[in-house]
């Protein structure tokens, strides 16, 4: 595993212990024959930290998949949006400009992310550009916009069944009210959002499953391809969930639906 900076600058003016090395990519790439298909994990942790085992673990579960993955370490508090946002797209564009290098299809790229990671992953498939031809950087001349989205309990909305803590870690105690709705992501799904899987439980006890349902139903009535699974019980951040008796099937079931999507 490899780690290498988004923006070198940005990395030495990182502040909060939090924020060591970020913003980077680390790298966990598959080698063989052919071009791979390429997943950026996003962990989770309320937009003031990042949970390790929503990063290395879920890495290495792709690798399994034959997936090259790459664990974003995107900034937390005390940055404020469009900070986390900029990372991600930037990562994005770095995993397409380097494609070749790394022997991934750039037309394969996708984003996915847990809890508040959930938040950024699906900010990252509803807020992207095609680049900017005209860019001195070969990066950003790069499209940010990701080809699918795993989305894992996620933080969609800023609105009624929001996370609170994430809400005021990435927009302040007070934003203003057009910056919450543009960030309230089931508001801002298009005909051109990527397909998307997405899980939950139906009691979890931090971030509402009404995030999840309200995106499905976005989803839906834009015609995205979707995969919605929502089991009974569960706690909240339990990452791959190997212990658990219901949601221990989701990477089983998100694997598939990698594979209809030609990924794994």
């Amino acid at each position: 595993m490899n780690t290498i900076e988004l923006w070198p600058e940005a990395a030495r003016e990182s502040e909060g212990s939090a924020n060591a090395g970020c913003p980077s990519l680390s790298l966990y790439p598959v080698s063989g024959e052919g071009l791979r298909a390429a997943v950026i994990v996003c962990p989770g942790g309320g937009y003031g930290n990042r949970a390790y085992h929503e990063g290395e673990p879920v890495a290495q579960w792709l690798n399994g998949l034959g997936i090259s993955a790459f664990v974003l370490n995107y900034r937390v508090a005390p940055y404020k949006h469009p900070t986390p946002l900029q990372d991600a797209q930037r990562a994005i564009r770095m995993v397409r400009h380097h494609a070749e290098e790394w022997g991934i299809d750039s037309n394969r790229v996708g984003i996915l992310g847990f809890s508040a990671g959930g938040h950024l992953a699906s900010t990252a498939g509803t807020h992207y550009d095609a680049g900017n031809t005209q860019a001195e950087d070969p990066i950003e001349k790069q499209s940010s916009r990701p080809n699918l989205m795993v989305l894992c309990y996620p933080v969609i909305t800023f609105g009624e069944f929001t996370h609170v803590g994430s809400k005021h870690n990435l927009l302040g105690e007070t934003p203003e009210e057009a910056l919450v709705a543009s960030l309230s992501n089931e508001t801002q799904v298009t005909s051109d959002t990527p397909p998307t899987f997405l899980w939950h439980t139906a009691d979890d006890p931090a971030v509402a499953v009404e995030n999840s349902l309200l995106f499905a139903g976005a989803l839906s009535r834009h015609k995205i391809p979707f995969d919605l699974h929502v089991f009974e019980s569960g706690v909240h951040g339990i990452g791959l969930a190997e212990n658990h008796p219901e949601a221990s099937l989701w990477p089983e079931l998100c694997a598939r639906w990698l594979k209809k999507q030609q990924f794994a």
